[in-house]
């Protein structure tokens, strides 16, 4: 299952467990940043909106605890996925009550960590339908398959997110930041030209007649 335009940030101190779980997460598509302490995942949620923010409880400068009651208290969209070394029912009971949507002790298995952002990211964003259509363009997101005119489009994971994020606007213009802050995680420089190359390599395997439309001086549109 691809991930598409989710932006995830991953707070964890553990860096072995913090880089495995940012590699592995990124391979399944999601935009993934990284936090090393409870002050960094502050200052990151200040900067970049995520949809789901896979805490650990334990951490230093400021405890998982304070960040999770403090990104609630400021009424953050984020869904807060919180990590612990302890699995006891009053410790998942008192995780929760902070305003954590989920909870998860160490050790986990990969594949349950992924179906869980998974579950929060479709809770944090706005309700699409299954498929999405404009014109003869048709992209189902669960199973990763865009098509145009019935025949199938070879699309990167990166031009899969753009396409979608494009037909989910249903008409509006995207801005070149909004790609940028949708489809990529925090590493991507915003003073290259990737969104530019992304577009024209979609454009060119979305074929004729033209599909996506360039507003100067503003970003993209599907009409």
């Amino acid at each position: 299952m691809i991930a598409w335009t989710m932006r995830v940030l991953v707070v964890e101190d553990e860096r072995d467990l913090a880089n495995a779980v940012v590699r592995g997460l990124s391979l399944q598509g999601f935009a993934v940043d990284l936090a090393e302490d409870g002050a960094e995942a502050l200052d990151k949620t200040w900067v970049s909106s995520y949809d789901v923010i896979v805490l650990d409880r334990d951490l230093p400068a400021v405890h998982g605890d304070d960040v999770c009651r403090r990104l609630v208290g400021e009424g953050a969209v984020s869904r807060i996925l919180m990590l612990t070394a302890s699995g006891t029912v009053d410790d998942r009971v008192q995780g929760l009550g902070l305003g954590a949507d989920d909870y998860l002790s160490k050790p986990f298995a990969f594949s349950e960590l992924v179906a869980r952002v998974h579950a929060l990211g479709r809770r944090a964003q706005r309700p699409l339908p299954p498929v999405l259509r404009r014109h003869d363009v048709e992209l189902d997101p669960a199973r990763g398959l865009a098509c145009r005119g019935g025949g199938r489009l070879d699309l990167t994971p990166k031009e899969l997110a753009v396409l979608r994020i494009l037909l989910a606007a249903d008409g509006a213009i995207v801005s070149a930041e909004a790609l940028l802050e949708r489809a990529w995680d925090e590493n991507a420089d915003p003073f290259t030209n990737t969104v530019r190359v992304t577009l024209s390599t979609l454009r060119r395997k979305l074929g004729e007649p033209p599909l996506i439309e360039t507003v100067i001086g503003v970003g993209y549109v599907i009409r």
